[in-house]
């Protein structure tokens, strides 16, 4: 992975998820954004997260890399040549108070090693993606898989939105949604992202 600009995360845009953590579904793309040094590559390494601050939530994703800058009519096939599985962890029981008092959601997910990403993989196409399923193993266990095809907004549509309201140039990545199956994470959890039935990156987890 290049040096990382900026990474945006795309909420609630999988049905079935909205349904499970019973919330609206959203209009339009709900960005939130991470720190840089969220960022951590799960490469058969131990993975240190919080400890003492209630339910640490998995979210599997796929993950875009954005490799050059944006200019009207380009589309994600033209922007995008590497992509990758990743998880966008959540202190759940923190961002349920941040947003029963109306409070934004960086401490909840912008924490160290919040924006796990796998190795990455070349990006076969919008079209040939749709048809790829991604999942996350835990402990030998399938505990969430999904498809871009299950998306409310496509790559494009977010991209475009993204671009259009915050800005877009090479270097910056999103994580494009989770589907359902979200859960909480134990210490010493071992943790499989998986993409089109290989498995492309293993960590252990400390909590």
């Amino acid at each position: 992975m290049k040096q990382v600009k900026n990474i945006y995360c795309i909420g609630r845009n999988y049905a079935d998820h909205v349904k499970e953590l019973n919330n609206q579904m959203p209009e339009q793309p709900l960005i939130f954004s991470k720190p840089t040094h969220a960022l951590t590559i799960a490469n058969d390494n131990l993975i240190d997260l919080p400890a003492n601050k209630g339910d640490v939530h998995h979210e599997v994703e796929i993950v875009l890399e954005i490799n050059q800058d944006y200019q009207a009519g380009l589309t994600v096939d033209d922007l995008v040549s590497e992509m990758y599985i990743g998880l966008d962890l959540t202190l759940r029981d923190e961002q349920q108070k941040l947003k029963t008092s109306g409070l934004p959601w960086l401490l909840a997910k912008g924490f160290k090693n919040s924006a796990i990403v796998s190795k990455s993989i070349a990006f076969p196409g919008e079209a040939t993606l749709r048809d790829k399923e991604f999942s996350l193993k835990v402990n030998n266990h399938n505990v969430q898989s999904g498809k871009i095809s299950q998306m409310t907004f496509s790559l494009d549509a977010m991209i475009k939105y993204l671009a259009e309201n915050i800005g877009l140039k090479k270097g910056d990545i999103i994580f494009t949604g989770t589907p359902a199956g979200v859960g909480p994470l134990k210490n010493k959890d071992q943790l499989e992202l998986i993409y089109d039935g290989e498995v492309i990156s293993r960590c252990q987890i400390s909590i």
